[in-house]
């Protein structure tokens, strides 16, 4: 159960990201519990991931703000690993390294810009660029056979 800060944090950033999304980032929480979040990035042109849909999911800890949340992807991508967390300075793998000044939309857009680098992480995979464009076409199929996908968004 999320805790009355956590709820007005996320209700506030809920209605941050329908007003005014960021690019190629699509995120809400889900309908019974306000702690668990589902996101799809959009891979962006130019990259390996362009064209792709890629849904992930983001559990906030009680004490949001002031904990991270963890960070898995659903769909694979060639990047992350799926259904595991993943570590960037902005998930429950470094908690030191939080500032409660981070919003749901900082986050993604962090992981998105992570996604299209190389660097090396707990949770991520080394593939081929061509590896990535096979998964990126494949996505969209993979997200409308995905249970926690149609939970999520429905039939986009």
């Amino acid at each position: 159960m999320a805790s009355k800060m956590a709820t007005k944090r996320l209700t506030k950033e809920y209605a941050m990201m329908k007003k005014s999304p960021p690019e190629y980032i699509t995120a809400k929480p889900m309908e019974k519990n306000i702690l668990e979040w589902h996101f799809i990035i959009t891979g962006p042109p130019d990259t390996p991931f362009e064209g792709g849909q890629y849904h992930g999911r983001l559990v906030f800890p009680r004490g949001y703000p002031f904990q991270p949340p963890a960070i898995q992807m659903v769909t694979p991508s060639g990047r992350f690993e799926v259904n595991k967390d993943i570590c960037t300075s902005m998930s429950n793998y470094h908690p030191q390294s939080w500032n409660p000044a981070w919003s749901v939309a900082t986050i993604i857009t962090g992981l998105l810009s992570m996604m299209t680098s190389d660097e090396e992480t707990t949770g991520g995979l080394v593939s081929t660029d061509a590896t990535k464009k096979q998964y990126a076409a494949q996505s969209h199929a993979f997200n409308r056979t995905s249970v926690q996908f149609k939970n999520a968004f429905g039939a986009i």
